[in-house]
């Protein structure tokens, strides 16, 4: 892949989605009976691989070498002007830095836990083109948390959400759903709903980051995800509208795929008020 098919995505947007796997190629084969999805080699080296979707790219699949620690989850990156500023900011204000920053091709990347220890990254310098929420994008980001409100002030801090820059993002907050609603310009490109449980057992409840992934049929991609060697919930109304499940591959990272639908209920201006 050549630098030219790279671009500079707008700061504070969400900008890749990817997956850490101890074995490539059975990932790949379960994503693909799943998903459909067909795979590449990317810019990273041998054990790095995309995803995509006739032709376009939707997320990134990493080889960890055995020994080494590795998050079991989907994990969403938003870009960033300076990798540096943007782990100090996530400092001060309660969060936690994994890994990072540290220099990969065209970038450098962050993976951080916010205050209630969702797990996310971050990305500055340039990536493949990739959207969400966008139009037929394929992938859209939500966020389940304790409170809905607090977060959205942790992200908007450490990404200038709000900040008035021409392109940036703004969070509106409903408050009788308890969500945050994160757009840029007139696309929502990530969803805040608070009710998270950190104590709870259930990886679904706790807080964390899900990453949905957009299907034709939410029940054959379940029929197919059991098939494979993963686990599916049953089909269930999708807070934003459409249906959804949520689905732990073999190696347990969980993900959800839904129908194409609104992704965020309607709301008036008394409704919101800016984070």
């Amino acid at each position: 892949m050549t630098p030219a098919r790279h671009v500079t995505p707008v700061c504070g947007t969400p900008c890749w989605v990817n997956l850490m796997t101890r074995d490539l190629r059975a990932t790949q084969d379960f994503y693909t009976t799943v998903l459909g999805w067909e795979f590449r080699p990317g810019s990273l080296g041998t054990g790095f691989s995309v995803a995509c979707v006739q032709g376009r790219p939707v997320a990134g699949l990493a080889e960890v070498a055995p020994g080494l620690p590795m998050a079991r989850a989907w994990t969403p990156y938003f870009a960033v002007a300076d990798a540096d500023v943007t782990a100090a900011r996530a400092r001060e204000r309660g969060g936690t830095i994994a890994v990072g920053p540290v220099r990969f091709g065209l970038g450098r990347g962050v993976m951080a836990a916010d205050r209630d220890g969702a797990v996310f990254g971050f990305w500055e310098g340039r990536t493949l083109p990739w959207s969400a929420g966008r139009g037929n994008a394929p992938a859209f980001l939500e966020l389940r948390t304790r409170d809905a409100f607090d977060a959205a002030i942790f992200y908007a801090e450490i990404f200038d959400w709000a900040s008035g820059e021409p392109g940036s993002c703004e969070a509106t907050y409903a408050y009788e759903q308890d969500t945050v609603t994160v757009r840029q310009g007139k696309d929502t490109v990530a969803t805040l709903r608070g009710g998270g449980v950190g104590e709870s057992p259930d990886p679904r409840v706790r807080p964390r980051w899900h990453v949905h992934f957009q299907v034709d049929d939410v029940e054959s991609a379940i029929v197919a995800a059991r098939a494979a060697g993963g686990t599916a919930t049953p089909v269930a109304p999708s807070p934003g509208g459409g249906t959804e499940s949520v689905i732990s591959d073999p190696g347990g990272a969980l993900f959800t795929v839904w129908t194409r639908s609104v992704l965020a209920g309607p709301m008036t201006t008394a409704d919101q008020e800016p984070v």
